[in-house]
């Protein structure tokens, strides 16, 4: 991954233009309008389809939970390991990332109150369209609902934070591919469903690096102020 992409001013600069772009652009509108029959009211895929339900959603969804509550308890009870004592600054990144991230997303999906693409009137939802720097008149109210950013698919890219456990050249570089494409998988199944904008994951991908970057600055500063004193 290209050095700039662990700066956290960088990454903050292209989440503020990810967001722009996206909302002042049909790039959203264009995209999710062929995943929708017109005529027949319906989606590409059918969420009520339990197999893609299970593959793209609810069974990544789980591995997910495991593999974090894994790791922490491995950092908590098998402390003695080898393995476990030499990664514990990595592994605790992940942790953190596994919680704070679709923690944070959830948090902003519960204030942006923008409806998911199923929600518009052109897909035949009750809403009309609301972006997100949309003012609103005194007598108009944005609609209770939470569909940005994208938080289905924020656990998954909460795993980037992987890349600050995995060993670095080509180990690295086999995470990255695993983590996006086990992360688009539930990102592109929501937007074949109907769930959300393509801008809605993206905004999500970046933002969750963001969060990460903070995480792994944070951890360096305590690390440096109690553990690094004598050296």
């Amino acid at each position: 991954m290209n050095k700039g992409l662990y700066n956290i001013k960088v990454v903050a600069l292209i989440l503020a233009l990810v967001i722009i772009l996206f909302e002042f652009s049909s790039i959203d509108a264009t995209l999710q309008s062929l995943f929708y029959n017109s005529s027949t009211q319906v989606w590409i895929v059918d969420r009520n389809d339990t197999s893609y339900d299970l593959i793209f959603y609810s069974g990544i969804k789980k591995i997910f939970i495991i593999f974090i509550l894994a790791l922490l308890f491995s950092l908590i009870f098998l402390r003695r390991f080898d393995w476990v004592r030499v990664n514990t600054k990595g592994m605790i990144i992940v942790v953190l990332s596994g919680f704070i991230v679709p923690l944070t997303v959830g948090a902003l999906k519960g204030t942006t109150n923008m409806p998911c693409p199923n929600q518009l009137i052109e897909y035949s939802g009750q809403y009309q369209h609301v972006g997100l720097f949309e003012k609103l008149s005194s007598e108009q109210q944005r609609p209770k609902t939470k569909c940005y950013p994208a938080g289905h698919a924020s656990g998954g890219f909460s795993l980037l934070a992987l890349l600050f456990l995995v060993a670095a050249g080509k180990s690295k570089k086999i995470t990255l591919v695993l983590v996006m494409i086990l992360a688009w998988s539930t990102a592109g199944y929501k937007m074949l469903i109907g769930d959300h904008f393509l801008g809605h994951s993206v905004v999500t991908m970046v933002l969750a690096w963001l969060i990460i970057l903070l995480i792994v600055l944070s951890i360096n500063k305590i690390e440096n102020r109690f553990f690094n004193k004598n050296n």
